[in-house]
């Protein structure tokens, strides 16, 4: 996929006078800019929460090299640099994870903070200097915003005819159903009629709403703000919904059409253009987030559609080597890390598996990352780690299990659970060679791409240059069977004084250094 021009000469010269305004907080000692990005229900919040408890608290680091070879003096959090964006509420957070023992809501709006870490150089001529610190700047979004951002560019005609041909695809079409009845009956070149309108909007989000439940645990529903409006709904901003048109058709005045195109690039304008021009477009560093547990239960459908939704992702990060005076003119992302979440949900004979899947999938964004200059690493991590591991013999077999608590509600084979029953739990394994797996996928992804091409689009994937594969069965046996619950934040340890120990969690120190561990050396 070519990368999508989603700036204009003057979004440049505002994204540099931003960068500007920031300078004199830079100069006051390093400072990183780092994005925490990921589609819903993926646990940025959770991810932010436990990175700053462990540093702040001097949590168990040890792959985290600052950490190992105790350089690491300590680390406060400070006000933040924009005081007109909301601040990340961190200690709410603690206090729903260790005190309440419950998940933190998801993200619902943009904000920030910024933690000060103090630490000596590993040089010994700047050691003598003093302590180094680091300004760290993180900030949060909503993961529904990421899907708006590929709109930038794409007009009206090409965004709507890739959502039909998507909806009318063998895994989407029963429940585009009710909405494609209804499209079917509007005439684009028809005078506008404002309850044809609303009901085309009103059945199209309907059905944007199904891909994501669990079920279908479909990630490319945009536009992402359908799904949290916030207090943009109702607005004419936020109705709307694709035409069954042809690139560059005529759109006559007082039309349906017009009408649409109107509220489309609106959409664009008004909400995603200033979100990607001061947010987005100022990172350093970005971690991208991904919960692949929920499509891997669904299927290969539910698995390719979060691979092609990733990668329109990846293809608007702004990827770059990074230098002083790229820092004040336009930002290039350096590093980029892609997290599979919830590894605590998988035993870790899992974890290598889970993280090749991910690095198949996404190779080709990755490659065009890694050659605009960036570094890329994906790893399968907990945040918070909810579980334990454990082996439960049954039948004369060894099953490695995880042990936990799962949250009141939850259900498996009809039992219930009402939060405080602690259960052990197989919840399956990937397979060790996953290449039947990722073929399946390529295939639908491959197909995915043909209709973008339908629609005037160029080639793109990991698979753009391949055949399809007709010869590769959806063989449903072949997915793997995995079962899982959600289980509650764990209970912290003490020491034998009575203090209370910073979150567990699974490879954070490792995402930590390799996303700022450079910075500290």
């Amino acid at each position: 996929m070519s990368a999508l021009k989603l700036t204009d000469l003057a979004d440049e010269a505002l994204i540099a006078l931003d960068n500007l305004s920031d300078l004199p907080s830079s100069l006051r000692g390093s400072q990183v800019r780092l994005g925490v990005a990921g589609l819903a229900r993926a646990g940025k919040t959770v991810f932010i929460t436990s990175l700053v408890h462990n540093l702040v608290h001097d949590g168990r680091l040890p792959m985290f090299e600052p950490w190992r070879s105790r350089r690491l003096i300590g680390a406060e959090l400070e006000p933040q640099l924009h005081d007109d964006v909301p601040t990340f509420d961190y200690r709410a957070h603690v206090r729903e994870l260790v005190d309440k023992r419950s998940w933190p809501q998801s993200t619902r709006q943009i904000s920030e903070m910024r933690l000060t870490i103090a630490f000596e150089s590993a040089s010994y001529l700047s050691r003598k200097l003093g302590s180094g610190k680091l300004h760290l700047d993180i900030v949060d979004y909503p993961g529904e915003w990421l899907l708006d951002l590929p709109l930038l560019g794409k007009d009206f005609a090409v965004w709507s005819q890739e959502t039909i041909d998507r909806a009318r695809q063998p895994d989407r079409a029963a429940i585009a159903g009710p909405w494609l009845e209804h499209l079917s009956t509007l005439d684009p070149s028809e005078p506008v009629d404002e309850e044809a309108v609303e009901e085309a909007a009103r059945r199209f989000k309907a059905y944007l709403a199904a891909c994501r439940a669990d079920e279908h645990a479909f990630s490319l529903v945009p536009p992402g703000r359908f799904l949290m409006p916030g207090d943009l709904d109702g607005s004419p901003a936020l109705t709307f919904a694709p035409l069954d048109v042809v690139p560059k058709a005529d759109a006559p005045k007082g039309s349906l059409l017009a009408m649409m195109e109107k509220r489309y690039d609106a959409y664009r304008q008004v909400v995603v253009k200033p979100f990607f021009r001061t947010h987005f477009a100022r990172l350093d560093r970005q971690v991208v987030l991904v919960d692949p547990l929920p499509a891997l239960n669904a299927g290969p459908a539910a698995l390719a559609d979060l691979a092609l939704a990733l990668e329109e992702i990846l293809g608007c990060f702004r990827p770059g080597r990074s230098s002083w005076l790229t820092s004040v003119l336009t930002r290039r992302i350096d590093r980029i890390l892609i997290a599979a979440t919830k590894a605590d949900h998988l035993h870790h004979v899992s974890h290598d598996r889970l993280e090749l899947l991910l690095e198949r999938i996404l190779a080709d964004p990755i490659a065009r990352a890694e050659k605009a200059g960036a570094k890329v690493d994906v790893k399968a991590i907990a945040a918070v780690r909810a579980t334990r591991e454990a082996e439960v013999r049954k039948g004369g077999e060894r099953l490695p299990c995880i042990v936990g608590v799962p949250q009141a509600g939850e259900t498996i084979d009809d039992r219930g659970f009402n939060g405080n029953e602690e259960i052990a739990l197989f919840p399956g394994d990937l397979p060790e060679n996953p290449e039947i797996l990722i073929q399946q996928v390529e295939t639908l992804i491959q197909e995915a791409h043909r209709h973008g091409q339908r629609s005037g689009d160029a080639p793109r994937g990991p698979w753009s240059g391949r055949a399809a594969r007709p010869d590769i069965a959806m063989d449903t046996a072949l997915v793997p069977d995995l079962r899982f619950l959600r289980f509650r934040p764990p209970r912290l340890e003490t020491t034998a004084e009575g203090m209370t120990l910073s979150l567990p969690h699974i490879r954070l120190d490792r995402a930590i250094d390799f996303l700022i561990g450079d910075k500290l050396a």
